[in-house]
């Protein structure tokens, strides 16, 4: 029987390098089912290789589920066999992941940690033991996250990083120090400590040498992007630039690469092919055999794994085996490069960029949705349970794209497309509503801009305050209240100030309060407004510049900065101060022609206008 095993795993291994995972589970099923009685060793490995083919490639977690449990229930009559016995605790750990199952996942972890404190020193090599650590300290620190317990996370995550330290692992060290940055960008409770996890990432990541950085591009993903969402928060956007130019090397790389190995994969695949045709007839070839072994070299050199690890194409690896871990599929990582290209380019009015980089990010995402079978019928309850995770990420990145795209739309004074563009954004809410449930205020902030940006200012107001219901974020809140508050602005009569006013009042009173300067930008901007509107002219003008100064140094948003220079020079010409008027309304024409941003230039040029207008009456 041990021949027969030994025979059908080589068909599998055969099969699974062409990719026919479905062969490579019946050769592996046709072992377990024979009726034959298998040595406990040769069943529970083969239990385990279902397991694992069941979990990456197919949606029947039950089925993988229950050779799990029978190749533990066999491993307890083996006294030894450590390494096994750790393996199934992954995985299940990895299918009670899938299926949303966290109790049950932290279960089988704990009890795998505790097997592994409790393994005689002999039993497994220190190295060994150390590598499992790691592993199941990271997926108890998942586990919690999701539970939102980021205290215990962030303890597990600490215990995993002494692991990696005593196996002096510096991949390891950095894949537990991201992680922790990550969990503390969720949590956001102490900036100090936030920004000294953020300052150990970068320390650890800026000590590996060129040929490792280039080994561990999944953690440069990792670590670059963490670093830049941390900088963007923090409205840091100068620090963020030199982060961003980095991942979009990284990824322009990255996919010339991919290319080059997707080319050896077909030659070897081909090569493969011609060498089992000789088989069959009982023939040799020297020379296909020193291609394959060619083939196979160039493939280790590309890529840094053997050829077998199958999925290359899909994933960018955080760690060695057995975490082997990813943090999103290759295109996701793509997508997120290309949505951090846009909110870095955007402000600056990089719009052409920002464009293409847009329909590329939502050509990436839709084609992965396609291949989840996410079409445009299909609603949240047709997605595949172990699919909802990945489903989500794709689906809020998106509605990222999208907000941008509407932005940019407004800014060109392109209403029509704008409005599709929401009506898409509402369409994917109403299919999804419990993954899109973040996204229902953006889109009624996003109804709001458009409302105002076509002089609908009653109806702009109404959303931008049906917002702050949709939303805990109490910077969402406090944005869309100061978009509300300059709605009623606009409207220009007596209720509406006093309206706005009771909504900007108590902002501006917490505006320091905010993490970063963006909201404090718009806040000041709005009680610029109000205070021109009750004829607080000295002190509008003191405010403005402050704000304009805010918007100009820290934010290095150039639309804002146009608006600001155009209220500004408003307020100069109501001071009869008409050549800084007319100045500061150059200026702001200049950028605003830059930025392509229309309805500022006609603002602007209505106001310049009336300068000329006065002056030829005087």
């Amino acid at each position: 029987m041990e021949l027969v095993a030994e025979g059908l795993w080589a068909l599998a291994d055969d099969s699974e390098r062409r990719r026919d995972f479905a062969g490579a589970v019946k050769c592996l099923e046709a072992l377990c089912q024979s009726g034959a009685s298998l040595l406990p060793m040769i069943e529970i490995r083969t239990r385990l290789r279902l397991a694992s083919l069941l979990l990456s490639h197919s949606h029947n977690l039950n089925h993988a589920k229950s050779h799990l449990e029978r190749a533990l229930l066999l491993l307890k009559s083996t006294p030894s066999a450590l390494p096994l016995k750790f393996r199934a605790h992954s995985l299940l750990s990895r299918c009670y992941d899938l299926t949303g199952n966290v109790p049950q996942q932290k279960h089988i972890i704990l009890r795998a940690l505790t097997l592994l404190r409790t393994a005689e020193p002999s039993a497994l090599p220190p190295s060994a033991a150390l590598l499992w650590s790691c592993n199941f300290h990271s997926q108890l620190a998942s586990a919690l996250v999701i539970e939102a317990d980021y205290p215990a996370a962030l303890k597990s995550l600490d215990e995993g990083f002494s692991a990696a330290s005593e196996l002096r692992l510096p991949e390891l060290q950095m894949f537990f120090a991201a992680s922790t940055l990550h969990v503390h960008l969720f949590h956001w409770d102490d900036p100090a400590t936030l920004e000294a996890a953020a300052r150990h990432s970068s320390e650890i990541w800026d000590s590996f040498s060129p040929d490792l950085k280039e080994r561990c591009r999944g953690l440069l993903f990792y670590n670059e992007l963490l670093q830049t969402f941390y900088l963007f928060k923090i409205c840091d956007y100068k620090s963020a630039t030199q982060h961003v130019n980095k991942l979009d090397a990284a990824m322009k790389e990255d996919q010339k690469q991919l290319s080059h190995v997707k080319e050896l994969v077909g030659e070897l695949n081909t090569v493969n092919q011609s060498l089992a045709q000789l088989n069959l007839q009982g023939k040799s070839n020297t020379t296909l055999r020193e291609k394959q072994d060619l083939l196979h070299d160039q493939l280790r050199a590309a890529t840094g794994i053997d050829e077998e690890m199958l999925g290359f194409e899909d994933k960018i690896l955080l760690g060695p085996p057995p975490l082997d871990g990813e943090w999103l599929p290759r295109n996701a990582v793509y997508a997120l490069v290309d949505l951090v290209v846009v909110l870095q380019g955007r402000p600056k009015g990089v719009f052409k960029d920002c464009g293409k980089r847009i329909h590329s990010g939502m050509k990436l995402i839709r084609e992965e949705l396609q291949k989840l079978g996410i079409g445009v019928n299909q609603r949240e309850m047709d997605i595949q349970h172990s699919d909802i995770w990945i489903a989500g990420q794709y689906l809020l990145l998106l509605m990222q794209f999208l907000e941008n795209k509407v932005a940019l739309e407004l800014t060109r004074s392109d209403y029509i497309e704008a409005q599709e563009t929401i009506v898409q954004m509402r369409n994917w809410f109403i299919r999804f509503p419990t993954i899109l449930q973040a996204c229902e205020s953006i889109i009624e902030m996003l109804r709001g801009q458009y409302a105002h940006s076509v002089g609908c200012f009653h109806e702009s107001a109404f959303h931008f305050l049906e917002a702050t219901k949709l939303t805990q974020s109490k910077s969402m809140q406090s944005m869309c209240q100061i978009y509300a508050a300059v709605s009623y602005i606009c409207i220009g009569d007596a209720e509406s100030s006093s309206q706005a006013l009771d909504l900007v009042g108590p902002i501006y009173k917490i505006m320091d309060s905010f993490v970063g300067v963006r909201e404090k930008t718009c806040i000041v901007f709005a009680y610029g407004l109000l205070l021109m509107r009750q004829h607080n002219l000295q002190e509008a003008r003191v405010r403005l510049a402050s704000g304009l100064k805010i918007a100009h140094q820290q934010l290095g948003n150039i639309q804002l900065v146009s608006q600001y220079l155009t209220i500004l020079g408003t307020l100069a010409l109501q001071l009869h101060d008409t050549e800084q008027a007319r100045e500061i309304l150059k200026s702001s024409l200049t950028l605003a022609k830059t930025l392509y941003d229309v309805p500022t230039q006609i603002w602007v040029l209505s106001v310049l206008t009336g300068i000329r207008a006065h002056v030829g009456f005087s």
